[in-house]
């Protein structure tokens, strides 16, 4: 047994097949890629990795087979999965897996071939666990697979606290003691207790809190929006490949982009922190809703006509369109007066979140600063945003009025 001193869950006591996974050069990647990618341009103390995470998702899976009753070679699949959960994860985390998953048809959860082959087959297959059984449960298949990827998820539990704990930020402090503590099994569901839909309310609440503040921050948004562009054009321009990239870590992928002509100039930004600045932050209601449904052609073609009208290179406009607000949480099940329902349908609180989350909502476009006010008069042009008369005076100031710290 390994005992490992963790900041958010003390001391993590590893043993059987997770020890013998710990050492596998998969699992020891992740010490290279940061949890939270970009978001370390706006919390200086965010730079901690999916590897340490992915201790705590195994410390958290461990605690709730140990509550459920489960043991055996069952639980020692699932103690696998959580420890392997983001073996799959490109370089700085989901930031440029859009468009990884574009060349590849591959998402961070698709783990069969890193799960088949090389040093991990070996040690699951020494443990007598399946492959393709440990690599299902990753992407939530089965009963047990809810408890690594689902609506009540310990990979969910540990994220928001071990984020909340390194950013300083407090809203997504949870009672991942007690979500753990009251989660159960219902006709093949994973429920939480009964006297627990506050439970469920305060996993909803810190997840849609902390999306403005940390993961959706603007300044983590642009620098997340420049790197895709920058991995993209190192695609398109050079010998790498998406399958050779996805397996790179944050350091190789900063060093292709230093190594590349095409590319030097979004390496150098990105490191001394000399992003774009918004040009257009728009509200939903400015938006069309045409807009909302474009795809990345249909994008590049916009940033184009934007550039062709502000009479600036089209590498100086980034179009970032999110997608619609979404609560996968909503749909969580509780336990009320002995009746399993959908947390949605028991809780009035829901309805407010979302509603926020769409008041948060913010359709971006992104320029240098010396071309910020050209590049918002033509963009609200050439996408017809429906802004007022203050807000267009904002955006061709550069809308200092309304940064916020950390620009």
């Amino acid at each position: 047994m390994t005992t490992i001193k963790d900041s958010v869950h003390d001391h993590i006591a590893v043993e059987g097949v997770a020890a013998d996974l710990l050492e596998t050069p998969p699992v020891q990647r992740l010490r290279r890629i940061k949890q939270l990618g970009t978001v370390t341009m706006v919390y200086p103390s965010a730079n901690h990795t999916r590897f340490e995470h992915s201790l705590g998702v195994y410390h958290l899976a461990d605690r709730a087979l140990s509550h459920l009753g489960i043991e055996g070679q069952q639980a020692e699949r699932v103690r696998a999965a959580a420890l392997l959960h983001d073996v799959g994860h490109s370089p700085y985390s989901h930031n440029i897996e859009a468009i990884l998953h574009r060349e590849t048809g591959k998402y961070h959860d698709d783990v069969d071939e890193l799960l088949d082959t090389g040093e991990v087959a070996g040690v699951l297959t020494d443990h007598d666990l399946s492959p393709a059984r440990v690599a299902g449960l990753v992407g939530g298949e089965g009963q047990l697979g809810q408890l690594v990827s689902g609506e009540l998820d310990v990979d969910r539990m540990d994220y928001l606290v071990r984020d909340a704990h390194h950013t300083g930020v407090p809203y997504g402090t949870i009672d991942h003691e007690r979500l753990v503590r009251g989660l159960r099994f219902v006709n093949g569901d994973l429920v939480l207790d009964e006297g627990n839909v506050q439970t469920a309310e305060s996993l909803l609440l810190a997840r849609a809190l902390m999306n403005p503040t940390v993961y959706a921050h603007h300044v983590a948004r642009i620098a997340k929006s420049m790197l895709r562009r920058g991995t993209e054009r190192l695609l398109r321009e050079t010998d790498v490949t998406a399958e050779e990239l996805r397996r790179w870590d944050d350091y190789d992928l900063l060093v292709g982009l230093r190594g590349s002509e095409a590319t030097r100039a979004y390496a150098r930004r990105l490191s001394e922190r000399d992003l774009f600045k918004r040009a257009v932050w728009a509200e939903r209601q400015a938006v069309p809703d045409e807009l909302l449904a474009a795809d990345h052609d249909d994008i590049r073609e916009l940033e184009a006509a934007i550039a062709d009208t502000a009479d600036v290179t089209p590498a100086a406009v980034v179009l970032d369109v999110p997608a619609a607000p979404s609560m996968r949480e909503s749909s969580s099940r509780v336990l009320v007066n002995g009746e399993v329902r959908r947390l949605d349908e028991q809780s009035t609180l829901v309805n407010a979140i979302r509603a926020a989350q769409t008041d948060q909502w913010r359709l971006g476009v992104y320029a240098p600063a010396e071309d910020s006010e050209r590049v918002g008069g033509a963009a609200i042009r050439e996408l017809g945003l429906d802004l007022d008369g203050t807000r267009v005076r904002d955006v061709r100031r550069g809308i200092h009025a309304t940064l916020d710290e950390f620009n």
